[in-house]
């Protein structure tokens, strides 16, 4: 509550609205958007990495504008996931030839992006219309089938029904700076709704498709040629890194510092963003309390509303927990199948050994920070008092 206040929070970044994909780039990359297209055949037949040795060092510097970036980013963030697990998870690849190195580096710096497949990759920039009709397909997949293709269209659908929930938070924080209760209320409703529609939709997570349990990250990081001599750790796409999720967090004031270091791991998923929903997330984390702030205020309407904003949030991430004890944790002491590579926050929790308790403590303890924020009817009554 002492948070100096800031200045209304900026519009909603063009990158948090879904804009169709770009599927090509200029002929110049063609043997980029070839492997990519192919990944599939390429790793169950073991021959992505001789194509790899043998293609040559394209500069990025034709790539004009941002589109054609991000797409750049995801097809060398599938090559280069392909290219380390083509063997499979006993002989994952040392080091990243220079060929995928230099260009997916430079790439990446001029997105603010790091060098491997993020969660923005494979979710927000992987898709493109497959009819007139609306209907979705991914750009670039996995093995792994129908599966695989599930998993990252449902994510995607589910970034959708967060997006009303984002504009919600924006209008919240309006209207706390003009003491506008009535905005703040209607604001709050709008991030409910959007919270509830993303379980529903992630309903069709395990509906419709199997999920296999997670591989792990690559246990000492992963020599980008020509750029590094040492080996550089970075964490897979994970569902951890999405935007959403970490706004909401950062609007209802949900603080996940502890001994199991739940807030650090968090923060450091930030990094994994767009720079433009870093920037949202850290401007709405910076803001004047909103509990604070309706703690302040005797409104019960406010309160309940603010309670039932946080419950929804509690009910997703509960879900979130149960399916992945179902469909992660339980599958995991089976022999994983050769499948998806991202699956989800464990690929960069490193489960093994662990029969996934580490990922299980980092989930419940999310969900409970959350479950924390709740306002009880005894805080409110007592700052009515003080009044």
């Amino acid at each position: 509550g002492n948070r100096e206040l800031v200045d209304a929070p900026p519009p909603l970044p063009r990158h948090f609205v879904l804009i169709v994909s770009q599927t090509n780039l200029p002929d110049y990359y063609r043997v980029w958007l070839d492997l990519a297209n192919n990944l599939t055949h390429l790793i169950e037949t073991r021959k992505l990495r001789d194509l790899v040795h043998k293609m040559p060092v394209l500069d990025p510097h034709l790539l004009s504008n941002h589109r054609e970036l991000r797409l750049a980013h995801l097809a060398l963030g599938f090559i280069t996931m392909g290219y380390v697990w083509q063997e499979g998870h006993h002989a994952p690849a040392q080091i990243l030839p220079k060929a995928l190195a230099w260009p997916f580096w430079q790439v990446s710096c001029r997105l603010g992006l790091p060098p491997i497949l993020t969660y923005a990759d494979t979710v927000l920039a992987n898709w493109k219309l497959k009819d007139p009709s609306g209907n979705m397909d991914l750009i670039f997949s996995f093995p792994g089938g129908e599966s695989c293709k599930g998993f990252f269209i449902v994510s995607l659908l589910v970034e959708m029904a967060a997006s009303s929930g984002i504009r919600g938070a924006l209008e919240v924080m309006r209207a706390m700076k003009i003491s506008d209760l009535i905005g703040i209320q209607k604001g709050l409703v709008k991030v409910t709704q959007s919270l509830k529609k993303m379980k529903e939709t992630f309903k069709l997570m395990h509906r419709k498709f199997k999920l296999t349990p997670d591989n792990p990250m690559l246990p000492r990081g992963l020599v980008y040629e020509g750029l590094s001599d040492e080996p550089i750790l970075l964490s897979g796409g994970s569902a951890a890194q999405s935007s959403a999720i970490q706004c909401f967090d950062a609007l209802l004031c949900i603080r996940h510092e502890d001994e199991t270091g739940k807030g650090a791991f968090l923060t450091r998923m930030r990094d994994y963003m767009p720079p433009a929903h870093r920037q949202l997330i850290e401007t709405l984390s910076v803001s004047p309390s909103l509990r604070d702030f309706i703690l302040s205020h005797s409104s019960s309407d406010l309160c309940q509303a603010f309670n039932a904003c946080v419950s929804a949030l509690v009910d997703l991430r509960s879900y979130h927990l149960n399916t992945v004890t179902k469909y992660i944790i339980v599958p995991g002491n089976q022999a994983p199948a050769m499948g998806c590579p991202l699956r989800g926050v464990g690929t960069v929790l490193n489960t093994r050994g662990t029969g996934g308790s580490s990922l299980m403590v980092f989930l419940k303890g999310v969900r409970n920070a959350t479950q924390k924020t709740l306002i009880s009817e005894r805080q409110s009554v007592s700052r009515e008092s003080e009044m």
